[in-house]
């Protein structure tokens, strides 16, 4: 039978934070601090290119405790393997510190430029699942980021505070860490609400919450870490980042949604036209897609939602060329219509929209076909539309 694992919850989380803290730096922290995962439904990988996207927080939440510290300096430690890491924020600058510490010192940089007397204290206690594609590394930016902001300002963020948070989550893994992301998981985790899905305007910045109640039409979302190895600095993410952000320098979002404007590009600039249109192609077609899921929920048309969802996995499959084998073999076990991989890819996680009372044997059919392939075997959640980044005390 299929394990499903669930979220631990603020209470036992934020305890654990604080009892890590206390322990390793002999004194009690100011404040517990947490922030979400998140889960991509549509709209992967247009964050970057101006289109649009519809994420919801996870219940699962990275917790931080902290305080503050007069000598600049960022001393953290992470209950996963007990690792520890410090730095001057007076050395935090792009490509350092580009391991782990930089998501957390680099939020830090980021948010308080100016600031050179105050540090922090971290404790970090997690149970957003590493690696998988549901965006741990925003959990981790934005929980830190809030927990500064708290503690510098003695305040509760309001809207325009949330946005400063985000861009300073945003440069930290983009700047210090290197990872090329577009600023979907940032915006998700700040901003989404329990019951809800966040829907993104990378063109405009509009972001308006739609519903997003599975209890209420029957449904579930069933969420398959494939246990395959993912990573989003090692190149390939950035590689297609890339090529996007130099299409649409040149051409802007109007331009790339011509294949022979597209083409033309592509030849001038020495590029595979067939590639170049593929990935272009998916971009645009994405972000369509997106604007139709938003009226299908809205409308409560979840049969559409369901097709677009397949039909975004498809694209990301054969024009975008981002999944991998366990990816696509999750993919079709979980039977297509209303399935897709979210997240960056190259690993990762397959998301399935079905009716409640399929999700075992649906999970069962995906851990199935990953054992004929010799996968490794998937680790599965149910998606629970959650909340955003929140003190807890």
């Amino acid at each position: 039978m299929n394990q499903w694992v669930t979220s631990r919850g603020d209470q036992e989380l934020g305890r654990a934070a604080a009892e890590l803290f206390s322990s390793e730096y002999g004194y009690e922290c100011a404040g517990v601090y947490a922030a979400p995962g998140r889960v991509n439904l549509i709209g992967e990988h247009v964050d970057y290119a101006a289109g649009a996207s519809i994420p919801f927080a996870l219940p699962h939440s990275t917790a931080v405790a902290a305080a503050p510290r007069d000598d600049g300096r960022v001393r953290a430690v992470s209950a996963a393997g007990m690792v520890r890491g410090e730095v001057a924020l007076a050395d935090v600058h792009p490509g350092h510190p580009a391991d782990w510490l930089g998501y957390i010192a680099g939020t830090v940089w980021a948010l308080f430029p100016e600031s050179t007397g105050t540090g922090f204290d971290f404790a970090i206690v997690s149970d957003v699942p590493l690696g998988s594609g549901l965006s741990s590394s925003a959990a981790l930016e934005c929980s830190v980021g809030l927990a500064a902001f708290d503690l510098v300002e003695g305040r509760e963020p309001c809207d325009a505070d949330r946005e400063r948070i985000v861009a300073a989550a945003i440069r930290a893994e983009n700047e210090v860490v290197g990872a090329a992301t577009g600023g979907l998981d940032q915006n998700a985790s700040i901003f989404c609400r329990a019951g809800e899905a966040l829907f993104l305007d990378f063109a405009t910045g509009d972001k308006h919450r739609v519903p997003f109640d599975l209890e209420e039409v029957g449904m579930a979302l069933v969420i398959a870490d494939t246990n395959a190895p993912h990573t989003l600095s090692d190149g390939q993410y950035a590689s297609r980042r890339g090529l996007i952000d130099r299409v649409m320098g040149d051409l802007g979002a109007k331009g790339i949604r011509s294949q022979e404007e597209v083409r033309r590009w592509a030849e001038s600039a020495g590029e595979d036209p067939e590639l170049v249109a593929r990935r272009v192609r998916h971009v645009a077609r994405e972000t369509d897609r997106t604007f139709a899921a938003e009226k299908a929920l809205r409308a409560g048309d979840i049969d559409t939602f369901r097709s677009l969802m397949r039909d975004s996995h498809v694209s990301l499959r054969d024009d975008y060329e981002v999944t991998t084998p366990e990816l696509d073999c999750a993919f079709s076990a979980a039977g297509e219509l209303g399935a897709r991989m979210t997240g960056g890819g190259f690993g990762g996680a397959v998301i399935a929209l079905v009716e409640a009372e399929k999700v075992d044997r649906v999970a069962a059919d995906i851990a199935a076909a990953a054992a004929r392939r010799g996968f490794p075997e998937p680790t599965f959640y149910l998606g629970l539309p959650g909340q955003g980044a929140r003190k807890l005390h």
